[in-house]
C-alpha cells in the first residue's frame, strides 16, 4: 500500500511517539536547502543510505540519539547473536517479548521522508536505497529498489535448513500456541521490536521449532555480533560503484556495516552528503553535512525534470 504525502504528514503530526523519539535539533538553514537542492538535482543516480533517524519520525525509537535513544533511556541492550544461538532461555525471552510487541511494530507507518524518497525513485533520481532499518517502511511507502542491510523483522528463518516464513504467518502460529498471551498495539516499544513483560509470561511462553527440520527459528535480522551476509555486502558495493553520489539520511554510521559504504564511496571519489541531527562517523568524508531533522528538509527539495 502506498501512502500520500498528506497522509504521512498527518500521521507525523498526530503521533506523540514520533515527537518523543526525535532528539533536539536546529532548524534547517536556507543555505542548506539550496545546497541540497543543487546536489540532488545535479545527480543522475543517487544511492541513499538510511538509518534509524528517519524512522524515529514514525514513532520508532533508535539506539543512540542523545537523550531519547534506547541507550540514553535504559540499561537494556539488544540481544546478541551468540546468546540467541546458544541459549534456549534467551530465545524464549526474545520471542515472547517480540510476540507481544508485533502488533505495535507492524502497525508503524511511513512518514514524509519515506514517501519523498519513493517519489524521487519514481522520478529516476534515486537508483537504490540501502537501509539499516528492519521496519519495511520504505517498501510500505512504495520504494522498490531497497537493500535491507540488516535484514527485516517481517521474515523468520531457520538457522539449520534456511526455511523462511513471513513474520505475520509466524505470529498466527504463536497465537495458537499462546492463547492467553496477547499481542498489544499500545505497548511502548524498543528499536528491535522488544518490550518488557513479566517473567512469568516468559516462563509460560511456547516457542515452536522449525516445522521442516526442528531447527532454531530466528527473525531475518542481523543481530549485534553477527555479520551482514556477503551476498548483501557485494550488492551494496555494486550500487555504490554505479551511483554518482551518496545521500545519507538519519544515520550515525556507528556500525562498520554502514560506515564501509562511506569508505568505498570516498575511495571512489563519489560525493557524500549527510543529513543527520547529531555527529556521524562519516562527517570527515562528507562533501557537506546538514545537521537537522530529515523530515524538515526533504520535502523542501524540488526535483527539476531532466532535460532530454
Amino acid at each position: 500500500m502506498k501512502f500520500s504525502m498528506v497522509q504521512c504528514v498527518k500521521h507525523s503530526f498526530n503521533s506523540l511517539n514520533a515527537v518523543n523519539f526525535v532528539p533536539k535539533y536546529a532548524p534547517v538553514k536556507e543555505n542548506d536547502i539550496r545546497r541540497l537542492h543543487e546536489y540532488i538535482n545535479n545527480a543522475s543516480k543517487l544511492l541513499v543510505v538510511t538509518g534509524a533517524g528517519i524512522s524515529t519520525e514514525s514513532g520508532i525509537p533508535d539506539y543512540r540519539s542523545e537523550g531519547v535513544g534506547l541507550y540514553a533511556r535504559s540499561t537494556s541492550r539488544p540481544v546478541q547473536y551468540q546468546d540467541f544461538v546458544k541459549h534456549a532461555e534467551v530465545r524464549k525471552r526474545y520471542w515472547a517479548r517480540n510476540f507481544v510487541a508485533w502488533s505495535r511494530f507492524s502497525a508503524f507507518q511511513p512518514n514524509i521522508c519515506h514517501v519523498t524518497l519513493s517519489q524521487w525513485e519514481g522520478m529516476g533520481k534515486v537508483g537504490a536505497i540501502v537501509t539499516q532499518n528492519v521496519d519495511r517502511l520504505h517498501q510500505k511507502a512504495g520504494s522498490k529498489r531497497v537493500i535491507e542491510l540488516h535484514g527485516s523483522g517481517y521474515e523468520v528463518g531457520c538457522l539449520s535448513c534456511k526455511m523462511m516464513i513471513s513474520r505475520h504467518k509466524f505470529q498466527k502460529l504463536l497465537e495458537e500456541l499462546n492463547p492467553t498471551l496477547k499481542s498489544d498495539v499500545a505497548v511502548s516499544i524498543r528499536p528491535d521490536g522488544d518490550v518488557d513483560i513479566p517473567q512469568e509470561q516468559i516462563d509460560k511462553f511456547n516457542l515452536p521449532p522449525c516445522e521442516s527440520c526442528g531447527g532454531i527459528l530466528k527473525p531475518n535480522i542481523v543481530f549485534f555480533g553477527d555479520n551482514v551476509p556477503q551476498k548483501r555486502v557485494e550488492a551494496v558495493k555494486t550500487e555504490v560503484r554505479s551511483s554518482d553520489g551518496l545521500l545519507v539520511l538519519g544515520s550515525s554510521l556507528s556500525v562498520f556495516s554502514s560506515y564501509r559504504i562511506i569508505l568505498q564511496a570516498a575511495e571512489e571519489k563519489k560525493p557524500i552528503v549527510i543529513v543527520n541531527i547529531g555527529p556521524t562517523r562519516g562527517d570527515s568524508q562528507a562533501t557537506f553535512k546538514v545537521s537537522t531533522k530529515c523530515g524538515d528538509v526533504l520535502p523542501l527539495i524540488s526535483i527539476v525534470p531532466s532535460q532530454r
